[in-house]
């Protein structure tokens, strides 16, 4: 018996949404980047890009525990001397939301084409709206 391989031309994909309200942020990205990978199917390939896409919304109002408020810092750097950037936790929430969910979503994807590829198909948005009605998505559960 051998395994089943799928190929790209044979991937379904369905659209999920993640109501991110009162959530702490590691159980949404490790969820997202989950279903983002196509773990969660029975066709999962590992060298195909076999996932569905991800709507988080209310970025805004996830959840960070403990200290991390005032204790996590994010880090960018522009690439010239002294072009170090570095923000805590408390001022991403406030002014760059969005960017803080998909920094810990891509944190947790493949270091590679295939993880840049999957990246892709994650949307994100502050607030309860988002443009994508047309695909029907399905309402995912994190708890």
């Amino acid at each position: 018996m051998t395994s089943y391989m799928q190929k790209k031309e044979t991937v379904e994909r369905k659209w999920y949404v993640i109501d991110a309200k009162d959530v702490a942020l590691g159980r949404v990205a490790s969820k997202a980047a989950h279903i983002l990978r196509g773990k969660h199917k029975p066709t999962y390939t590992p060298h195909i890009d076999c996932g569905d896409y991800i709507i988080i919304i209310n970025a805004e109002k996830v959840q960070l525990t403990g200290n991390k408020l005032v204790d996590k810092k994010y880090y960018s750097h522009s690439g010239y001397p002294g072009g170090l950037r570095e923000r805590t936790a408390k001022e991403m929430v406030e002014k760059y939301p969005v960017e803080m969910v998909e920094k810990a979503v891509k944190g947790m994807l493949p270091k590679n084409r295939l993880g840049r590829q999957m990246y892709k198909k994650l949307f994100v948005y502050v607030g309860e709206n988002h443009p994508h009605m047309a695909q029907k998505p399905e309402v995912l559960e994190v708890k």
